[in-house]
């Protein structure tokens, strides 16, 4: 078990027992979409940004960014840290059937996913160095313009498959793809990852018969 010094926000209760099972900490809930009419929860989440800093962990669905999007507008995003777990097909045991799009919530998913999802989301967990501390270089939009990432007509499609290889939620736009690189990669990384990313879409030629000016049949 870790101890976290941020509130961590999750959806619901299931996920807060997952979530205990795991973390020493204040594990907080939206009661799912309740948050939107709720003042009093808002204001303790307000309450807790102020004082210890808040980590929202939601689920990786669109339910789950449409609350994450909520809470990133109502609350000073200076104050937030965000935790995203891997889109995972699956059913949690309770549910008699999967979710409406077919994918593992926070109590669904293994302990492992959780665990480094507040990791690489810069958690100031007791007796380890926050990663996000250690970004000298954050990663700028005109980055993501260049790296083909936004601003151009395949950009979506190259977003996809970034996320996909960093076992990242697909909802991510470009404004939260920036905040999230800057979490849980670099710089330096990120234009070797979609150069491998070009090169495994890449059709082979070897073997490939040519005629004399060297073009493909």
């Amino acid at each position: 078990m870790i101890r976290v010094r941020e509130a961590i926000v999750v959806e619901g209760k299931y996920d807060k027992i997952k979530l205990s099972s795991l973390v020493d900490g204040l594990i907080l809930e939206t009661h799912g979409f309740r948050i939107f009419k709720d003042p009093e929860q808002m204001a303790l989440l307000r309450r807790m940004a102020d004082t210890r800093g808040l980590l929202i962990l939601t689920d990786s669905d669109g339910a789950g960014f449409v609350i994450r999007n909520y809470l990133s507008g109502a609350i000073d995003p200076k104050k937030i840290k965000h935790a995203y777990i891997p889109s995972v097909l699956g059913k949690e045991k309770r549910k008699e059937k999967p979710s409406k799009e077919g994918k593992l919530g926070v109590e669904g998913v293994p302990a492992h996913m959780i665990l480094e999802a507040l990791r690489k989301a810069g958690a100031h967990i007791e007796g380890e160095e926050s990663k996000k501390e250690l970004l000298p270089d954050p990663i700028q939009k005109s980055d993501l313009y260049e790296w083909g990432l936004s601003g151009r007509e395949e950009s979506r499609f190259l977003r996809e498959k970034l996320l996909k290889r960093l076992q990242l939620p697909e909802y991510l736009s470009s404004n939260a793809l920036l905040r999230v690189l800057n979490t849980v990669s670099s710089r330096r990384e990120i234009p070797l990852l979609l150069e491998e990313l070009q090169d495994a879409t890449k059709e082979p030629y070897e073997g490939k018969e040519t005629n004399e000016a060297g073009e493909r049949l």
